[in-house]
């Protein structure tokens, strides 16, 4: 546990400071642009005709394709204060100022850039705004939220029910030994499925620029998703539905558990028994690959979600270790049932306080 707990502190280290790539832009102009816009195509022509590529120094940022650029465009909305029904491409930053749209960038772009051109430093002159750095290390908001979400899938008190139920099947034919390693492969089968369906809608949510307000119906997914677990802390079983696997799947989902007696099978029936999981687990991970579209690359998505499942299957190897040392599974499934309540409260209030965070824009 001590070595687990060292991994676990050496992982927050190394996400806590994740650095968010912004170039330096104190002598050039930025053009942010978009494939397929025809706004953009006609500042393109233009400018093509004007000559104002080889005569101003404009680097091109495309960003219906690239996410770090769109990831930018959104730290110069912000940094610029450009108000949110004006967002959008064609857009250009240029020193002190910025110019949105068809109409604007012809009609002020060459007064706007022959005034940057005179007045941008030089080797003893220094402008103080922008002032972004090539990289600027701070503490990344997304890693307490990817914890919190994690914790709250990790004591998600379904998955506990289905690691007992296999290693008491496992534990009927065979012996601790064999329980040991379909524990842990069960787990490593969680893992990989969760990790792989993870980074398809990771991708099927960044398939296209989705709007900044998208972030905030995630605020309110997370909110409701914890009201309904604080419900089953209160109220448990009440207004017709619950926040575990639904009762018509369990006697299914038990057969096939049951049916495992090699830790062969119990690594197959890991990616079956994934899919049953999904009703009561999916909530967080949804929440938190939400923020991730709005706030990272696919590198950076893929690390946070390696870290995120990790934590995820830890409660899992635990039990699985202490079955192994001796730990009975009935005094297990007994703490299960007697904790039920308490784990939906930390749940909810996990979520909870992720959805306030989002909507106070603290993510």
């Amino acid at each position: 546990m001590v070595k687990l707990q060292h991994i676990i502190f050496i992982l927050f280290l190394i996400f806590l400071f994740i650095p968010r790539n912004v170039t330096a832009q104190e002598k050039k102009i930025f053009l942010f642009w978009g494939q397929g816009c025809p706004h953009c195509a006609q500042v393109n022509q233009y400018f093509e005709e004007k000559g104002f590529y080889d005569k101003y120094p404009i680097e091109k940022k495309e960003i219906y394709n690239n996410k770090p650029n769109a990831n930018l465009l959104n730290e110069y909305f912000e940094k610029y204060q450009v108000p949110l029904e004006n967002r959008g491409v064609p857009a250009i930053f240029i020193g002190k100022n910025y110019l949105i749209g068809g109409a604007d960038i012809p009609n002020q772009f060459e007064s706007l850039a022959d005034e940057f051109i005179k007045n941008r430093p030089g080797e003893t002159k220094s402008q103080t705004f922008p002032t972004l750095p090539t990289t600027l290390p701070r503490i990344n908001l997304l890693l307490p939220a990817v914890i919190a979400g994690a914790l709250a899938d990790s004591v998600n008190p379904c998955e506990f029910a289905v690691l007992i139920l296999l290693l008491t099947a496992i534990l009927a034919s065979g012996s601790s030994k064999r329980a040991l390693k379909a524990g842990l492969l069960f787990s490593l089968a969680i893992f990989t499925s969760y990790l792989a369906m993870g980074l398809g809608l990771y991708k099927a949510l960044t398939w296209g620029n989705l709007p900044r307000i998208f972030l905030v119906f995630i605020g309110f997914l997370a909110i409701v998703l914890g009201l309904f677990n604080l419900k089953d802390y209160f109220w448990y079983g009440k207004g017709g539905f619950l926040m575990e696997v639904p009762m018509s799947w369990r006697p299914h989902l038990k057969t096939i558990i049951s049916r495992v007696t090699s830790p062969g099978g119990a690594f197959f029936i890991g990616f079956l028994v994934s899919l049953f999981l999904l009703p009561c687990t999916s909530g967080p991970y949804i929440i938190i690959l939400g923020m991730l579209s709005q706030k990272t690359n696919f590198t950076q998505a893929f690390a946070y979600l390696v870290f995120y499942n990790i934590i995820f299957i830890l409660p899992m190897i635990f039990i699985t270790l202490a079955v192994y040392k001796g730990f009975s599974l009935k005094q297990a499934e007994e703490f299960r049932q007697k904790k039920l309540r308490l784990l939906h409260l930390i749940i909810g209030l996990l979520l909870v306080g992720m959805g306030g965070v989002v909507l106070a824009g603290w993510i």
